[in-house]
């Protein structure tokens, strides 16, 4: 998996899906993890689904994540067991031991249905054993069906009521019904049995009746049985949000994260969507919950990049933010290689080569399809994340590394090119890092430097106008010792540049290539 999305969605059903659909749809980087056990894994169809009305679940989140990779979102296998806030987003830890960065969370874990304390109940459930009318009464219409009572016992008898004429109310641990609750059930012709009860009983795997503590057993074809339902949240407890008590007509059924009407959580950035959020949520309503918080987590982004943007733009060009920057344009740039790189290494035999600030991989892709082993470099993940999608696109492999040059180039060495394009570092921070750059190159190999020369600096081709950012070719050739070095080239190389549409300048880079003695 790659290291670092825009989203990370935790979970994969309706509510996880729909959202990585919207947010995929907006070019963002979307990862879906799913532990695979969905809520409704149990039930043979999906109801009350407009347009979908009657698909078996599976096939449901089936169709769900070939339409979220369709536009390029990415769909794994796996638990989260927790994630932690960090300065730029959220690491996100699964059960494998591996971790993501996400700058935003999306979580869609669904809850949990603890059944009553009756035999046989579990065995049934999703088939004969159900609890709500809305997803199964169609189905039992007509049957006989028995309500266990609790807490709601009255209230599922009464809703029940509209599916079927054959309606028994087992009361078993729940209140005493009022004056007023009786008179309404025995007008509706719905059954009151007292005692509790004790299991429920199949013949040949289908339920046939539900026995008492008493040892009675009254025949059933159907068996409602309203659960507890917990939120599952144990990602969401890691981050400092706890699930809070619902009620439902004075009675606690479950508990469930609370967050705003789009979804938004108290923590800054991570949303909650489908039944983790709303223990009432069918399929189609999760969905549209998802949805939502989608829209509302792509705004905030925008509101994020747009903020980085203006940051970057008004930032001194020596403390220039590359992530930011690239960040703020989402279309990869599509340009080719350098063309001082072109000129330097047509001729060399292919061998091993560094591109140290590759940026978006031009150059290392160039010399990986020319048969180069490449090794490339850049602080941004952004870029990296870039690169890679398209050397995989044209079928190349390249090493790509995350490092920032200023605090130090990773261990390398021994390589047969080393090139880097118009790095931004100061004098002395230059210096070192191009003294880096040197030592990296094999006996025999060869070091391309390209910058911006000193004479730019007259010019109005809004390139840097730092002095400190540009460097003359003569001064770093002269760097390099001669009884290791043969400087082939040392110039300030003229191209021409539109840094204003209709606008053509002239500029200069202060190119290098030397070869190692």
């Amino acid at each position: 998996m790659d290291e670092r999305y825009d989203v990370v969605v935790v979970g994969g059903g309706a509510a996880g899906l729909s959202g990585a659909l919207s947010l995929s749809r907006a070019r963002r980087k979307v990862l879906v993890i799913d532990a695979g056990a969905p809520r409704n894994a149990p039930a043979g169809h999906v109801h009350n689904y407009l347009g979908r009305e009657g698909t078996p679940p599976a096939e449901l989140l089936a169709i769900g994540r070939d339409e979220v990779a369709g536009y390029g979102g990415q769909v794994v296998a796996g638990e989260v067991v927790g994630a932690e806030r960090l300065d730029d987003g959220f690491r996100v830890d699964l059960a494998d031991g591996s971790r993501v960065h996400a700058r935003r969370l999306l979580v869609t874990t669904g809850l949990t249905d603890e059944l009553p304390d009756v035999t046989g109940l579990r065995e049934l459930w999703g088939s004969d054993v159900l609890h709500c009318p809305y997803c199964h009464g169609w189905e039992v219409r007509d049957q006989a069906i028995g309500i266990i009572g609790g807490p709601m016992g009255v209230h599922a008898g009464l809703l029940w009521r509209q599916w079927s004429a054959d309606v028994t109310l087992f009361r078993h641990t729940g209140p005493e019904p009022t004056e007023e609750e009786r008179a309404q059930l025995s007008a509706l012709g719905v059954r009151i049995v007292e005692g509790e009860v004790a299991a429920v009983e199949t013949t040949g795997g289908r339920l046939s009746g539900v026995r008492m503590a008493s040892g009675e057993v009254v025949a059933r074809e159907v068996v409602v049985a309203p659960p507890r339902m917990d939120a599952n949240s144990s990602v969401l407890d890691s981050l400092g949000l706890r699930a809070e008590e619902f009620e439902m007509n004075g009675t606690v059924v479950g508990t469930y994260i609370p967050s705003e009407p789009m979804g938004a959580t108290s923590v800054p950035g991570v949303w909650v969507a489908g039944n983790v959020a709303n223990l009432q949520a069918q399929v189609i309503s999760a969905a549209a919950a998802g949805l939502n918080a989608a829209a509302h987590i792509n705004m905030d982004l925008i509101t994020e990049d747009a903020r980085l943007a203006v940051a970057a733009a008004q930032r001194p060009h020596h403390v220039h933010d590359w992530e930011a920057q690239y960040r703020s344009h989402g279309v990869p740039h599509g340009g080719g290689p350098n063309a001082s790189l072109v000129a330097a290494a047509t001729d060399l035999p292919a061998g091993s080569a560094l591109d140290v600030g590759c940026g978006e991989g031009a150059d290392a892709i160039w010399l990986a399809a020319r048969g180069w082993r490449v090794t490339a470099v850049d602080v941004s993940p952004t870029a990296l994340e870039r690169a890679a999608g398209r050397a995989a696109a044209v079928g190349v492999e390249v090493d790509w590394r995350r490092a920032d040059v200023a605090a130090g180039l990773p261990d390398v060495s021994g390589y047969d090119l080393v090139t880097s394009h118009f790095l931004h570092s100061h004098g002395e921070a230059r210096q070192k890092v191009f003294a880096q750059l040197a030592a990296a190159v094999a006996p025999g190999g060869t070091l391309l430097l390209v910058g911006h020369d000193t004479s730019d600096l007259a010019i109005g081709a809004h390139r840097s106008h730092d002095p400190d950012m540009c460097w003359s070719a003569e001064d770093v050739a002269a760097s390099l010792d001669p009884a290791e070095w043969e400087v082939v080239v040392a110039e300030a190389r003229p191209r021409d540049a539109m840094p204003n549409e209709g606008d053509v300048v002239t500029v200069h880079d202060a190119v290098v290539v030397a070869r190692r003695r």
